[in-house]
């Protein structure tokens, strides 16, 4: 079985073209990992003057790992605005492929060096309006390089305790860089600064699953199973829900039998930004009562939450001004002073985490809401306004990573053995924090959100069930868009492996859509492993057969093939219907455009 799956291993499209070395190719070197144990790196001060010869960065290799250190040896404390840890000079061609990370959950960097693409819609620098150089592309803690011809290149930051790494990408360089956000490192002091590895593999999976597990020493992931499922409010009624139809949607649950556990209540509950435990007129000032009759129907009552902001005009502002971030002048600093300040009742103010009086606040309202309301699953939003920038902090030694992590651990002590789930947070700085992630930019029902929220998570599969659950999204599966396209994005949620969360008013979806719905519950757990960056054909291997997808995202028919190098029996996932005994090859003729296939392979008897 092991064999005939590691065969099956090699799939491709019409023509089977193999992401990577082209053939005949020659592997001319055009960046050298070696060189980084020689590349010059520095200190840059907050005033701009030249570091003294006191102020030491020590660097040590062992293996592809990287630990270095800062250290003043001086009289006089220094002001630190970043630390260059390395400047590599490069050789690579303009069309070397790229992926970077975003510090956000909703930025991503694809492409190639010559010609950069933002994956996600909301960028760092345009939406989030973080400070970056103007000559140079940035992205942060993960740096994937595809040179032609050679083998792909990972840089990437395997820690994020206090300090952001970034990378800043010239035609002729790149400089890996820590944002030591101007503090001030005492004589006789020494920071820790992060951890970094550079590989290079064949393999582009196999180099990201070594890098998850470099990850993992650093920050032990946190381990929840079985991979959650449930329904969500917001797809069907935005911040304007009802307490009727929450009961209404848990009804059709029951009657349909959906294997649901999680009934997800969104925005729109609370009376205000920031004062999550008053709950306003849509519930018609309580919520627990709702919250008791999904527990009586044997589902586990999830909310949502976004702690580390409030609105003005909440309670919480309100009565407790000096709890949030603060200007120059020492008032609350108003988020869209430096960054977006908001989708929905801003401008919003983050709440500091480095404030004991905060942290014990959010570890109340926490407690409350799992021990009094009985709530298992927390889906926390907005969670980048608890490392935003610009601000100063009630522990003014501390970073904007350390503020968020040190609010995070007081929700986690809150909500106890809950599912904490991570939505548009600083992606590096919550490793170790949260039992899940969104993977993606919000869904909706149209072609394009199914399109780049698919793309958005294939991107990230590497990262589900090693350092948490992938959240690609609610499945939607209600709108007035063509057969082809539900398909699509059915099986890009199939394909994504993670969590699986209806959108949908379950009171009016069709039969046939519920049981498309059925054959992904319960969700896999694992990730389909893409044979390049076009994502058009993937691999998900399971216990006792392999399921390969394929996915024509453009706007005519494609002609898509997988090879069948031993016999196999091949399944039609969707229709079940047995496509007979194959060998050597199969092809899909003509897939119509935004269209998806899913086949199931078992190894045919001797």
């Amino acid at each position: 079985m092991r064999h005939f799956f590691a065969a099956l291993c090699a799939v491709g499209v019409v023509w089977y073209a193999v992401c990577g070395k082209a053939n005949g190719a020659a592997n001319t070197p055009v960046f050298d990992i070696g060189g980084l144990r020689k590349a010059p790196g520095w200190v840059e001060l907050a005033d701009g003057s030249t570091p003294p010869g006191t102020l030491v960065l020590d660097r040590k290799w062992d293996g592809t790992v990287c630990t270095s250190t800062l250290t003043n040896n001086g009289k006089e404390a220094i002001a630190v605005k970043r630390v260059v840890l390395f400047r590599l000079a490069h050789q690579l061609p303009p069309e070397t492929g790229l992926y970077g990370e975003g510090f956000t959950m909703l930025s991503q960097t694809g492409g190639t060096l010559g010609r950069p693409v933002d994956i996600g819609g909301y960028t760092d620098a345009g939406h989030y309006k973080i400070p970056q150089p103007p000559d140079a592309t940035t992205v942060y803690e993960l740096l994937v390089l595809s040179p032609p011809g050679n083998d792909p290149i990972l840089l990437g930051f395997t820690s994020c305790r206090r300090f952001v790494g970034a990378f800043y990408l010239r035609p002729d360089s790149i400089e890996i860089v820590l944002d030591t956000e101007c503090l001030r490192l005492e004589p006789g002091e020494t920071w820790n600064l992060e951890e970094f590895t550079a590989l290079t593999d064949k393999d582009p999976n196999a180099m990201l699953s070594a890098f998850a597990d470099r990850i993992n020493q650093n920050h032990p992931p946190l381990r929840f199973d079985p991979v959650p499922t449930g329904w969500c409010s917001w797809y069907c009624y935005g911040p304007f829900v009802k307490a009727s139809q929450v009961t209404a949607n848990l009804d059709a649950i029951r009657k349909h039998q959906l294997p649901l556990k999680y009934i997800q209540i969104d925005d729109g509950y609370q009376l205000a930004m920031g004062d999550w435990l008053d709950t306003g007129p849509a519930f018609r000032g309580g919520i627990r009562e709702v919250l008791e009759t999904i527990r009586n129907a044997s589902c586990e009552p999830a909310i949502w939450v976004a702690p580390f902001i409030a609105e003005e005009n909440s309670r919480i502002f309100q009565e407790h001004p000096g709890w949030f971030i603060q200007d120059e002048t020492g008032q609350p600093l108003r988020s869209d002073r430096v960054t977006f300040g908001g989708w929905r009742r801003g401008p919003w103010y983050a709440i500091d985490g480095t404030n004991p009086d905060v942290r014990q606040h959010l570890e109340s309202v926490f407690r409350t809401m799992r021990h009094e309301w009985g709530c298992t699953y927390f889906k926390l939003d907005a969670n980048f306004w608890g490392a935003m920038h610009g601000g100063r902090f009630h522990d003014a030694k501390a970073t904007r990573v350390e503020a968020y992590r040190r609010g995070m651990e007081a929700v986690l002590r809150g909500a106890g053995d809950g599912f904490v789930l991570g939505c548009n947070h600083p992606l590096w700085p919550s490793l170790g924090l949260i039992h899940g992630a969104r993977s993606s930019n919000d869904t909706g029902r149209s072609w394009d959100a199914f399109r780049n929220t698919a793309r958005e998570t294939f991107s990230r599969n590497w990262q589900n069930g090693r350092l948490w659950w992938n959240d690609p999204d609610c499945l939607l599966l209600t709108g007035r868009l063509p057969d082809n396209e539900f398909q699509f994005h059915a099986t890009a949620i199939y394909a994504a492996g993670g969590m699986t969360l209806s959108g949908d008013n379950l009171t009016r979806i069709q039969p046939d859509r519920l049981a498309m719905m059925r054959k992904l519950l319960p969700p896999t757990g694992v990730a389909a492993q893409f044979e390049d960056n076009t994502f058009r054909v993937g691999a998900i291997d399971l216990p006792d057969s392999r399921l390969v997808c394929l996915f024509n995202w453009d706007e005519t028919p494609q002609t898509l093939a997988f090879r069948v190098p031993q016999p196999a029996h091949i399944t039609d996932f969707w229709t079940g219907e047995n496509l007979a005994e194959y060998r050597d090859a199969f092809e899909v003729k003509d897939m119509p455009p935004h269209s998806a296939r899913l086949f199931i392979c078992k190894p045919a008897a001797p």
